[in-house]
């Protein structure tokens, strides 16, 4: 499986893994990637992010292999600036959203395209999380307002009214979308079927790259059916019990503390042996 480290793909989530609290990727793991890079290793991103929230990254880190945008709505050559696949929620998604935001006043809500970041609703948490995604050219509009095509919808609810959103939407019911929690106060629509499990699915197949060894890692539930996915999956000890339970590897370091560096310790001296 590890016999040339130059068919090994190393696929890991940005917030909470490779990034930490603070954002700004630790040298130990920039330096680990370059490292990784230079020996032939491709080295990719999986995240929730839209392409306008990453692409400040791309500067800082190398990033030699296609990624995974918006929770596997997406895969996006950087290199050559170009989607090579697409999946979008169906165009009944505007109602959904119109009918949790108007029954749930408390949520605030953003829609994520590929031009553009569109925010309905507006509320002091989902402020917090454009500003954490460097995201400073947001279009304020109401939800009709907003161009079809969309990767995914993210709801923003401060932590001790998730629970309520997460049952108000279970007793609805809504068809022909996926919800998934990425992180404590965030909660998404995705197209059906779709995370960035599949999304590593079809990368296999549309880059070539069908015998080479996946290595995913990941820290929260939107990563899960990557780490399964995947040729072996890998969590920091930061990540949560549902992950931990999926992973291959549970590594003894956090995000804050360079996990992606140990990952690829561990690439290394599993080629070498």
């Amino acid at each position: 499986m590890f016999e040339d480290i130059k068919k090994v793909v190393l696929v890991t989530d940005m917030d909470g893994t490779f990034l930490p609290a603070s954002k700004i990727p630790g040298k130990k793991s920039l330096d680990a990637v370059e490292r990784f890079c230079k020996a032939g290793g491709h080295f990719s991103i999986a995240t929730g992010r839209s392409l306008q929230a990453s692409r400040p990254y791309f500067d800082i880190v190398n990033v030699n292999c296609p990624i995974i945008m918006c929770n596997g709505g997406m895969i996006y050559d950087i290199n050559n600036n170009v989607q090579i696949y697409d999946v979008y929620v169906p165009c009944g998604t505007k109602q959904i959203v119109s009918q949790i935001l108007a029954d749930n006043k408390d949520v605030g809500c953003e829609v994520l395209k590929l031009e553009n970041v569109y925010v309905p609703r507006l509320t002091p948490l989902e402020k917090r999380h454009l500003e954490i995604c460097k995201i400073s050219d947001a279009v304020i509009t109401d939800i009709n307002s907003i161009p079809d095509n969309w990767y995914k919808v993210l709801f923003a609810v401060e932590y001790d009214k998730m629970e309520s959103l997460i049952e108000y939407v279970k007793a609805h019911d809504f068809k022909g979308i996926d919800f998934v929690r990425s992180a404590p106060e965030y909660y998404e629509i995705l197209p059906q079927n779709i995370s960035k499990g599949s999304a590593l699915k079809m990368m296999r197949e549309v880059c070539n790259m069908q015998d080479h060894t996946f290595v995913a890692v990941g820290d929260y539930n939107n990563d899960l059916e990557m780490i399964m996915e995947a040729d072996v999956g890998i969590c920091p000890s930061n990540a949560g019990d549902e992950v931990r339970s999926a992973s291959d590897i549970i590594l003894e370091e956090s995000c804050e503390e360079d996990a992606i560096a140990k990952v690829i310790d561990i690439i290394f001296d599993r080629c070498k042996a």
